[in-house]
Parts: C-alpha cells; structure tokens; sequence
C-alpha cells in the first residue's frame, strides 16, 4: 500500500478527528450525528496513522507522499 497524503493532509485529520471526539465525549455531538462523527473522527485518524486514504484511490486523488 503506497502512501497518498502528504503530512499537512495527515496532521489536518487526526487535528479534526481530535476536536471531533472531544466534541462528542463533551456532550456536545450526541445521538446518530454524534456516533457518525465519532466514527468519522476514527476513520480520519487511522487512515493519518497509515498514510493511505481508500477514497483518494478511488478519486485519483494524490496529495503527496
């Protein structure tokens, strides 16, 4: 698996999946919105943590590696 973000894409998603989860564990983010989110805030931070994105594949999309 060949890495496609570039460092500022990683370090934007897990700094949106942060304020995510604080969001929700706050109470600020609740019911099915909330969980969707928290989720989100998942798939952001392992996709940072590994480099790869399944979706820019599928896009075309390569921001750097």
């Amino acid at each position: 698996m060949k890495k496609n973000m570039n460092s500022l894409d990683r370090s934007l998603r897990l700094f949106v999946a942060a304020v995510l989860t604080i969001l929700y564990f706050t109470n600020i983010l609740t019911g099915l919105v909330g969980t969707i989110l928290l989720v989100v805030a998942g798939v952001f931070t392992l996709t940072s943590l590994v480099g790869f994105c399944p979706l820019y594949r599928l896009l075309r999309i390569k921001s750097g590696a």
